[in-house]
Protein backbone atom coordinates (compact mmCIF):
# COMPACT_ATOMS: atom_id res chain seq x y z
CA UNK A 1 0.00 0.00 0.00
CA UNK A 2 1.43 3.43 -0.90
CA UNK A 3 2.48 5.73 1.95
CA UNK A 4 -0.15 8.10 3.35
CA UNK A 5 -2.93 5.80 2.24
CA UNK A 6 -5.52 4.45 4.59
CA UNK A 7 -7.98 1.67 4.18
CA UNK A 8 -11.11 2.50 6.06
CA UNK A 9 -12.39 0.18 8.73
CA UNK A 10 -16.02 -0.81 8.53
CA UNK A 11 -17.08 2.52 10.07
CA UNK A 12 -20.48 3.04 8.51
CA UNK A 13 -20.36 6.83 8.85
CA UNK A 14 -16.84 7.58 7.71
CA UNK A 15 -16.33 11.20 6.73
CA UNK A 16 -14.20 11.85 3.67
CA UNK A 17 -13.35 14.96 1.67
CA UNK A 18 -13.22 14.71 -2.11
CA UNK A 19 -10.98 16.96 -4.15
CA UNK A 20 -11.48 17.92 -7.79
CA UNK A 21 -8.82 15.39 -8.89
CA UNK A 22 -10.93 12.53 -7.51
CA UNK A 23 -14.14 13.72 -9.16
CA UNK A 24 -12.49 14.40 -12.51
CA UNK A 25 -10.88 10.91 -12.48
CA UNK A 26 -14.36 9.47 -11.85
CA UNK A 27 -15.91 11.51 -14.66
CA UNK A 28 -13.16 10.46 -17.07
CA UNK A 29 -13.33 6.79 -16.02
CA UNK A 30 -9.68 6.74 -14.96
CA UNK A 31 -9.15 3.54 -13.00
CA UNK A 32 -8.51 2.62 -10.27
CA UNK A 33 -9.58 6.03 -8.96
CA UNK A 34 -12.92 6.06 -10.80
CA UNK A 35 -14.00 2.80 -9.22
CA UNK A 36 -13.18 3.98 -5.71
CA UNK A 37 -15.00 7.29 -6.18
CA UNK A 38 -18.00 5.48 -7.67
CA UNK A 39 -18.08 3.19 -4.60
CA UNK A 40 -17.87 6.19 -2.25
CA UNK A 41 -20.66 8.05 -4.08
CA UNK A 42 -22.90 4.98 -4.04
CA UNK A 43 -22.25 4.50 -0.31
CA UNK A 44 -23.05 8.18 0.30
CA UNK A 45 -26.31 7.72 -1.60
CA UNK A 46 -27.14 4.92 0.85
CA UNK A 47 -26.00 7.09 3.79
CA UNK A 48 -23.17 4.67 4.58
CA UNK A 49 -20.58 7.44 4.61
CA UNK A 50 -20.47 11.23 4.56
CA UNK A 51 -18.74 12.89 1.64
CA UNK A 52 -17.68 16.53 1.78
CA UNK A 53 -16.33 18.88 -0.85
CA UNK A 54 -15.33 22.49 -0.49
CA UNK A 55 -17.28 24.95 -2.66
CA UNK A 56 -14.01 26.08 -4.29
CA UNK A 57 -13.31 22.52 -5.41
CA UNK A 58 -16.89 22.13 -6.63
CA UNK A 59 -16.35 25.27 -8.72
CA UNK A 60 -13.18 23.72 -10.13
CA UNK A 61 -15.10 20.57 -11.13
CA UNK A 62 -17.82 22.72 -12.70
CA UNK A 63 -15.49 24.82 -14.84
CA UNK A 64 -13.49 21.75 -15.94
CA UNK A 65 -16.72 19.95 -16.87
CA UNK A 66 -18.06 22.91 -18.85
CA UNK A 67 -14.70 23.33 -20.57
CA UNK A 68 -14.57 19.62 -21.47
CA UNK A 69 -18.12 19.48 -22.86
CA UNK A 70 -20.67 22.24 -22.32
CA UNK A 71 -22.72 24.14 -19.74
CA UNK A 72 -25.51 21.55 -19.63
CA UNK A 73 -23.00 18.81 -18.83
CA UNK A 74 -21.43 20.92 -16.09
CA UNK A 75 -24.86 21.52 -14.56
CA UNK A 76 -25.65 17.77 -14.64
CA UNK A 77 -22.37 17.04 -12.86
CA UNK A 78 -23.22 19.62 -10.17
CA UNK A 79 -26.71 18.17 -9.71
CA UNK A 80 -25.32 14.65 -9.39
CA UNK A 81 -22.69 15.69 -6.83
CA UNK A 82 -25.00 17.89 -4.76
CA UNK A 83 -27.33 14.90 -4.31
CA UNK A 84 -24.60 12.88 -2.58
CA UNK A 85 -21.90 15.27 -1.38
CA UNK A 86 -22.19 17.89 1.36
CA UNK A 87 -20.79 21.17 0.01
CA UNK A 88 -18.69 23.06 2.54
CA UNK A 89 -18.62 26.87 2.32
CA UNK A 90 -15.43 28.92 2.46
CA UNK A 91 -15.69 31.18 5.51
CA UNK A 92 -12.84 33.58 6.31
CA UNK A 93 -11.14 31.15 8.68
CA UNK A 94 -10.97 28.43 6.01
CA UNK A 95 -9.81 30.89 3.35
CA UNK A 96 -6.93 31.96 5.60
CA UNK A 97 -6.07 28.35 6.49
CA UNK A 98 -5.97 27.48 2.77
CA UNK A 99 -3.85 30.54 2.04
CA UNK A 100 -1.38 29.53 4.76
CA UNK A 101 -1.09 26.03 3.23
CA UNK A 102 -0.57 27.54 -0.22
CA UNK A 103 2.17 29.78 1.20
CA UNK A 104 4.01 26.77 2.68
CA UNK A 105 3.58 24.24 -0.14
CA UNK A 106 3.80 24.13 -3.96
CA UNK A 107 0.11 23.31 -4.46
CA UNK A 108 -2.70 25.00 -6.33
CA UNK A 109 -4.93 27.38 -4.42
CA UNK A 110 -7.91 25.07 -5.02
CA UNK A 111 -5.94 22.11 -3.64
CA UNK A 112 -5.24 24.17 -0.54
CA UNK A 113 -9.01 24.40 0.06
CA UNK A 114 -9.43 20.63 -0.22
CA UNK A 115 -6.59 20.10 2.26
CA UNK A 116 -7.77 22.81 4.66
CA UNK A 117 -11.29 21.36 4.61
CA UNK A 118 -10.02 17.84 5.38
CA UNK A 119 -7.79 19.14 8.16
CA UNK A 120 -10.58 21.28 9.65
CA UNK A 121 -13.03 18.34 9.62
CA UNK A 122 -10.37 15.79 10.69
CA UNK A 123 -11.36 13.74 7.65
CA UNK A 124 -9.44 11.75 5.07
CA UNK A 125 -8.79 13.60 1.82
CA UNK A 126 -9.53 11.32 -1.15
CA UNK A 127 -7.13 12.21 -3.94
CA UNK A 128 -4.59 11.03 -6.45
CA UNK A 129 -2.97 14.44 -6.88
CA UNK A 130 0.82 14.06 -6.48
CA UNK A 131 1.18 17.62 -5.11
CA UNK A 132 -1.15 16.78 -2.23
CA UNK A 133 0.72 13.56 -1.55
CA UNK A 134 3.97 15.50 -1.22
CA UNK A 135 2.26 18.00 1.06
CA UNK A 136 0.76 15.25 3.25
CA UNK A 137 4.28 14.01 3.97
CA UNK A 138 4.98 17.38 5.63
CA UNK A 139 1.61 18.17 7.21
CA UNK A 140 0.92 15.72 10.02
CA UNK A 141 -2.72 16.85 10.29
CA UNK A 142 -3.45 15.86 6.70
CA UNK A 143 -4.22 12.23 5.97
CA UNK A 144 -4.95 10.98 2.49
CA UNK A 145 -6.80 8.08 1.04
CA UNK A 146 -4.58 7.69 -2.01
CA UNK A 147 -6.49 6.67 -5.14
CA UNK A 148 -3.84 7.59 -7.70
CA UNK A 149 -1.35 5.38 -9.45
CA UNK A 150 0.73 3.25 -7.11
CA UNK A 151 4.05 4.44 -8.53
CA UNK A 152 3.38 8.14 -8.02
Amino acid sequence: MPPFSKTLANDERSTLVLDAWAIMAWLKGQEPAAGRVRTLLEAAGQRENKLLMNIVNLGEVFYLSVKAKDLAYGERVLQNLRARVHIIPAPDSLVLAAAALKARHPISYADAFAAATAMDREALLVTGDPELRTMAARENRLTLEWIGAAGI
